[in-house]
């Protein structure tokens, strides 16, 4: 009969090619695992059906002996397979993903990163933004449904002052990725911070297109909740210079409610928003927030492009969290005289506690902002000759994901934490 000598002692050839298969052909933890344990099967299944056949019954301890180096295999391989298929993983978002590839990394933060793409067929560069779900928490198929609905909302947008948005998806490891358009220009953080407050009639009209992707974003239900300079972005666009484009629908409310147990792609516990530019119903926890919130932060940002500072600004986030609660905004000529009495008030307007006492919608303080006199305003021929005279150099080119807006360099507050 069979004899149980015919197993050879130690580590079989089962156990040596589970070891060396996932260094040769990368794969997922549970396509892996599947083959792994399959294949660490094949030993014990064919000592069974020896013993079927009539073979030698082995002596105590004899099974642990022999399969051991087998056990030991199976789960080196799928530790092995999980390593070598994240480095994979990590290695191709430096070359492609889907129909892009990729090329430079413009940012990270603590959810992920912003890679500048560009299409395997067609002649035109994007940027691509990473989230990790693991950066999120919660179960991932969750996840990966409010992704798609949040995305599919932000894309619909057609505004030509709204982002716009190629593609998304999930990668096979379950990151969450946005394909933008890349852009050319400076955001509103570092247009002030190279060149210092606008001149009224250059920040009225960059904030009046900025009213008309929000007022597309309204009408249909959504919600930006993250308005700040960093997400207003001056580029030149075709033949037009000073063209707005809003960013970072990121933190988007849509008018679609989560069902039961579903939630929206931001940090559980953390209170969406800047602390610079929160308007005071969402730094308080109000459930009902609406549209109305981003008309407080609009007109932060108006503060934000006349006078070079923020309204309202403690010597701490979570401070000056609780001033837009409880402590009026002062007016922008206070700081910068040649701010006209009429912008004062439509900035002071946005900024009012009650939302019912600010401007009711981006329309009507679109048209507020278009209705104001200047001696001499911004016409395109004032913003291409300072276009002109001041392009972005190429190091400082920057995208439609890549600032600081990102919700992968947290814009969140929280009692306990804040960032940015």
């Amino acid at each position: 009969g069979f004899s149980v000598d015919v197993f050879p002692r130690g580590f079989s050839s089962v156990a040596v090619l589970l070891m060396i298969f996932p260094l040769v052909v990368p794969n997922t933890y549970g396509k892996m695992a599947f083959a792994a344990i399959v294949s660490g099967l094949l030993d014990p299944v064919s000592f069974w059906i020896m013993q079927r056949a009539g073979g030698q019954h082995p002596p105590s301890g004899w099974l642990v002996f022999r399969f051991a180096p087998t056990v030991i295999s199976v789960v080196l391989a799928i530790v092995i397979s999980r390593i070598i298929y994240n480095l994979s993983i990590q290695a191709g978002r430096g070359s492609e993903m889907g129909s892009y590839n990729l090329e430079e990394r413009l940012g990270r933060g603590g959810m992920g990163e912003v890679w500048r793409a560009s299409h395997k067929l067609l002649a035109r560069e994007a940027a691509i933004k990473l989230i990790r779900p693991d950066a999120l928490g919660g179960d991932s198929r969750e996840l990966a449904r409010r992704f798609e609905r949040e995305a599919r909302a932000t894309a619909a947008l057609r505004s030509p002052h709204t982002v716009d948005v190629y593609d998304f998806g999930t990668t096979e490891d379950g990151t969450f990725y946005y394909v933008m358009e890349l852009l050319d220009g400076y955001d509103g953080e570092t247009l002030l911070d190279k060149f210092g407050p606008l001149p009224p009639e250059r920040a009225v009209f960059l904030l009046t297109q900025a009213c008309h992707s929000l007022a597309e974003a309204h009408e249909g239900g959504m919600i930006h909740r993250d308005i700040k300079p960093a997400n207003l972005f001056s580029c030149r666009y075709g033949l037009d210079f000073d063209f707005v484009k809003v960013l970072d629908f990121g933190l988007v409310k849509v008018p679609d409610q989560p069902r039961p147990g579903e939630r929206q792609l931001t940090v559980a516990g953390l209170i969406a928003g800047t602390p610079g530019y929160i308007a005071p119903e969402i730094a308080l926890g109000n459930p009902d927030v609406d549209w109305r919130s981003d008309i407080y932060a609009l007109g932060c940002v108006a503060y934000w492009m006349l006078t070079g500072k923020i309204p309202l600004e403690g010597k701490t986030p979570m401070q000056t969290v609780l001033d837009h609660t409880n402590k009026p905004a002062p007016a922008p000529s206070l700081e910068v005289p040649t701010v006209p009495k009429e912008l004062d008030e439509i900035v002071l307007a946005c900024l009012q506690k009650d939302p019912n006492n600010r401007p009711q919608t981006m329309r009507e303080l679109a048209l507020r902002l278009e209705a104001l006199p200047f001696a001499r305003g911004w016409t395109p021929e004032r913003a291409r000759r300072w276009w002109l005279e001041h392009p972005p150099v190429k190091g400082e080119r920057r995208d439609a994901t890549a600032s600081t807006s990102d919700p992968t360099a947290s814009s969140d507050v929280s009692p306990v934490r804040a960032a940015q």
